[in-house]
């Protein structure tokens, strides 16, 4: 306890200028300056409204408003462990190039929410990247990682509340997907180097990604069991390839293959004379392959000698799920074969492939209105019990001991009362 008369929480002091200046130690150390007042009470009532906010969960440092945003984000850059590293260095890159050349220099608390809206609009329409407007998907990330940043600056309580919360942000339209068919897939394998055709099959059959396939080592292949087990995946980080786990638990799975892609990765193998640890589709000269390089230099040649242009290869994974549905696949297995984490997001990517149920909907529908057709027309329904008139059908119903008890209903005092 503190002695009679001496301060419990912040220190006030009168200055030679005859006003008093208050200041108190802020949760974590660091004093806090609140400035100047003219009397001693208007400065003990400024530090009893810093000490309620304390005690309240609400108090806000004063001097974070002030702090520069690009001195924000080197501190948030820190916080951002529990991110793969290629998410990182994408995210990283997003704030280096369209966040921090608009809000650098800005302090914290001068960043508002018109501020925000104004920059989404900017990147969208060119005015905030140098005149080139920006596709909507990217405007998107990049106003999501703003918000992770001001959501920081919140629950450091550098800020009261988030700018971001609420502004508005472009639409994305959905890309149409490309689905081959079996033969489309069959010529496309045809014409890939030799070296990747299995790749092609693996990918339109079994739905791999490309990192995936990439990432595949002959160990992972089980050609008794016609099956294939997702362990690595190689993701090019900055120009740099990396092969790390799965990006979610649902990546981590064991796909079955069918014949014809279990055959052509049984075929490969033999031909390339693989070690047990070795990758099952390595670069031409050895080592992890890049995909951009590979699209450049096998992919778009192919593609372009089956005349199927334009084409993506993730669309060969669009493709393997195209090819379950169609061959009896319910969302469950999708789910299960593509490593995706909810059946949701099947059914809403996909759902529009899965064999309608609209005829037999219809049908059913027909059915319960000629039913009640037929009873305004006097006539049982199908299946209905009609008693000879005036009878009173009894009633079985369970009293409160739980016993079966008979009852007949007399319904003359419903009429009345109708």
């Amino acid at each position: 306890m503190s002695r009679k008369g001496r301060r419990q929480f912040g220190s006030i002091r009168k200055r030679k200028s005859g006003r008093w200046q208050a200041s108190y130690t802020a949760p974590g150390g660091g004093r806090v300056p609140l400035g100047t007042f003219p009397t001693r009470a208007d400065a003990d009532a400024a530090l009893a409204t810093q000490q309620v906010e304390l005690a309240k969960g609400t108090w806000m440092n004063p001097t974070g408003q002030k702090l520069k945003f690009g001195e924000w984000v080197n501190e948030w850059k820190t916080t951002t462990v529990d991110l793969r590293l290629s998410t990182r260095v994408r995210d990283l890159g997003y704030v280096d190039r369209y966040i921090l050349p608009h809000f650098r220099h800005l302090c914290l608390g001068d960043i508002g929410y018109m501020t925000i809206c104004n920059w989404i609009a900017g990147l969208s329409n060119g005015e905030a990247n140098a005149g080139k407007p920006l596709a909507p998907a990217t405007v998107v990330k990049a106003s999501q990682i703003m918000g992770k940043i001001m959501k920081s600056a919140v629950l450091a309580r550098k800020i009261p509340s988030s700018p971001c919360e609420g502004t508005p942000r472009p639409r994305i339209e959905r890309e149409e997907m490309r689905f081959l068919n079996p033969a489309e897939v069959r010529n496309l394998s045809d014409t890939m180097d030799h070296r990747y055709r299995a790749a092609v099959l693996l990918a339109a059959y079994g739905g791999l990604r490309m990192g995936e396939v990439w990432g595949l080592r002959t160990n992972y292949v089980d050609l008794e069991k016609s099956s294939v087990r997702i362990v690595e995946i190689v993701t090019d980080v900055g120009g740099h390839l990396v092969v790390g786990p799965p990006k979610t638990r649902s990546g981590h799975r064991t796909i079955p293959l069918p014949r014809v892609a279990a055959d052509a990765l049984r075929d490969h193998l033999e031909q390339r004379a693989a070690g047990p640890n070795d990758l099952v589709f390595p670069a031409p000269h050895g080592g992890l392959v890049s995909l951009n390089q590979w699209r450049t230099r096998f992919w778009r040649p192919a593609v372009t000698s089956a005349g199927l242009s334009p084409l993506r290869p993730h669309d060969l994974r669009h493709t393997a799920v195209a090819l379950w549905i169609a061959a009896g696949a319910n969302p469950l297995e999708v789910k299960t074969r593509a490593g995706v984490t909810s059946v949701a997001f099947i059914l809403d990517r996909y759902g529009h492939l899965f064999p309608g149920s609209e005829e037999r909907v219809n049908d059913a529908l027909d059915a319960l209105a000629a039913s009640a057709s037929d009873r305004a027309q006097g006539a049982p329904a199908a299946g209905e019990r009609r008693d000879a008139p005036g009878k009173k059908t009894p009633l079985t119903l369970i009293n409160g001991s739980g016993r079966r008890v008979t009852r007949t209903p007399d319904l003359s005092r419903v009429k009345a009362a109708l």
